[in-house]
Parts: C-alpha cells; sequence; structure tokens
C-alpha cells in the first residue's frame, strides 16, 4: 500500500535526523501522528470539490443534526484512495477490534500503528466511526461539548500564514473587531489563542503544502451548544475566505 510506503519512508528519515532506532523513530511518529489536532473535523482540501466545504450550513436549533458527518464530507472514493479502503471497509475493520469500547485516541493510535494510515486520515476515520456508532454528533466532542472547525490551502509559504494569525497587526487586517489573547504560537505550524475573552478558544494548525503553499485548520472549542457551532462554522469559512484573498492579492502589504 503506497501509504505504507510513504509511512516506513518518514521513519526512515526521523532515524537518519535523529539517530533513534527503527522502533524509537516509529512510536514517535505515532505518538505525534495521534496528538489531537484541529484537522480531523476539517475537510481535506482535496475534498473540496466533492465536499462543497465553502457551503455555509444554516443555523438553528436542529444544527446537530444538519452538520455534515463525517462520512458525508469525506467522499469515499478519496477516503479510498489515501488509505486503501472506504468508509465502510474501515467501519468494519474497527468493529471486529472492538473499537466502541476504546477511546478516541486509541482508535487512532490503531490505525496508525496496525495499518500504517497517516495521522491526519487517522483521526479522520476515527472521528467518522464515531460518528456512525453514535459515539458523538457532528459537531460534537467524544463525551460531550462542541466544537466548529474550518480549514483552507492558502498559495503563501507556511510562514507568511502563520504570522497572519500570530501578528496583531497583520491578524487585524483580516480578524477585526474580535479580541484574542494568544496562548502560545509556535512558528509556523500552530497557533493557540483564548476567543474574545473566553471561555471559547481556537487552536490553529498549519502545514506546508510544498515551498509556496500552506493549509491552516482551525479548531474553535469549548462551544456551548451546536447552535454556536453552526454559526462559528460558517463564520470561520468567511473569514478563512478572506485571509485567503488578501494574501493571494499581495494585499497584506507592510
Amino acid at each position: 500500500m503506497t501509504n505504507q510506503r510513504s509511512f516506513k519512508a518518514r521513519v526512515r528519515t526521523r532515524m537518519a535526523k535523529t539517530g533513534e532506532s527503527y522502533t524509537t523513530a516509529r512510536r514517535q511518529l505515532i505518538n505525534r501522528a495521534t496528538e489531537p489536532s484541529p484537522e480531523p473535523a476539517a475537510a481535506a482540501p482535496d475534498a473540496a470539490q466533492t465536499a462543497a466545504p465553502d457551503a455555509a450550513p444554516s443555523a438553528g436549533p436542529d444544527a446537530v443534526g444538519a452538520a455534515a458527518a463525517q462520512t458525508e464530507r469525506i467522499a469515499d472514493d478519496l477516503l479510498r484512495a489515501r488509505t486503501g479502503r472506504g468508509w465502510a471497509g474501515w467501519f468494519a475493520l474497527l468493529d471486529a477490534a472492538a473499537a466502541t469500547e476504546q477511546t478516541h485516541t486509541q482508535i487512532a493510535r490503531h490505525l496508525v500503528a496496525e495499518h500504517e494510515v497517516p495521522g491526519w486520515w487517522a483521526q479522520t476515520i476515527t472521528v467518522g466511526y464515531e460518528q456512525a456508532r453514535g459515539l458523538r454528533a457532528p459537531g460534537q466532542r467524544r463525551g460531550g461539548g462542541f466544537e466548529a472547525s474550518a480549514s483552507r490551502t492558502v498559495a503563501v509559504p507556511a510562514a507568511r500564514l502563520f504570522e497572519a494569525f500570530a501578528d496583531e497587526t497583520a491578524r487585524t487586517r483580516w480578524l477585526p473587531d474580535v479580541q484574542v489573547r494568544v496562548r502560545t504560537a509556535t512558528a509556523p505550524r500552530s497557533f493557540r489563542a483564548d476567543w474574545a475573552g473566553g471561555p471559547t478558544r481556537i487552536v490553529v494548525g498549519i502545514d506546508a503544502v510544498g515551498e509556496s503553499k500552506a493549509r491552516v485548520s482551525i479548531l474553535h472549542e469549548k462551544l456551548t451548544g451546536a447552535e454556536q457551532a453552526t454559526e462559528l462554522k460558517a463564520y470561520w469559512r468567511e473569514r478563512l475566505a478572506a485571509l485567503k484573498t488578501l494574501l493571494e492579492s499581495n494585499g497584506d502589504h507592510r
């Protein structure tokens, strides 16, 4: 399987850089891949044409039902191309492994360690499985609580995209009139901040897609309910579209 060869190549690359044994390097990559991240709930950039990620959902009391399930957001053909199985195949495999009795992290780690699924796709499959088996509703975290997510691929380097979040002046150009208290900022990969004085917060992940393109994924956590999650999902889609237009049109002159 292509993704298996890719994972083994990543292990060997890490071995060359760190001097670790194959087992240690493999374990470190698995641990990193199964750390919580904003990406699992966001549509993959490749899925844009099949999952219509820019269509804003409608708010209302039935927002949980209105939110798209992971199996609707990520096309079966796309999942099979990236991981070697479609939704039904992964669900059957996880059922056989009694995954409904496992935590989210345990399921994702099983997919990475035993089936060498890349970390982001392992998280994606895990969320889809939990939704399908009634362990969480779309837009809801496992065990309760709500969150909203959105993602965009922008034709600028990862460092430039990171600066649009971490630099206050740059941030106000596309995210005006919002108070943000930065918690952590690790260039050029991650940004965490309290939102509008709390109690909600945003978790931002940035991944380079080549030298001149990067993907940003936002997870807005600790929301009060499904309606707020739906509203913020639409908000973040609109704001990321504005950010993309700003950066790609060179409208962020300093």
